[in-house]
């Protein structure tokens, strides 16, 4: 039996109408690493600013902040909002960042995500 023609880039036709399904779920998943990303970068740096701000015998607010900004990449830093506060027994540090949207630095979602931290005073 014979093939009839009529199938003959069937396969391209199909594949071009799955190539917006497949771009948008790349993006999805892009974001989420994004998201992902953002909230390890507000964690490391509460971390680093709790343990800094903990450890320094003065000026605990401003070693706080010098320290968890340091690592902080620049599209991230500009919406980034730090607390630093100091309590009998523990120095505790909350960052929040706002989410990027596709390309860090251009747009930010509104949603903030917070890393909080908190290291027992030195001293």
């Amino acid at each position: 039996m014979r093939r009839s023609g009529r199938d003959s880039g069937q396969t391209a036709i199909e594949f071009l109408g799955m190539t917006p399904f497949i771009i948008l779920i790349m993006l999805v998943l892009w974001e989420l690493a994004l998201v992902g990303y953002t909230f390890v970068l507000a964690g490391n740096a509460a971390d680093e600013g709790a343990r800094a701000g903990a450890g320094a015998e003065f000026g605990q607010s401003a070693a706080c902040r010098r320290a968890a900004r340091e690592d902080m990449p620049d599209a991230w830093e500009k919406n980034a909002s730090y607390s630093c506060r100091g309590g009998s027994s523990l120095y505790r540090t909350t960052v929040t960042l706002k989410v990027p949207v596709l390309v860090p630095g251009l747009f930010d979602l509104d949603v903030s995500i917070a890393g909080d931290a908190a290291s027992p005073q030195e001293g």
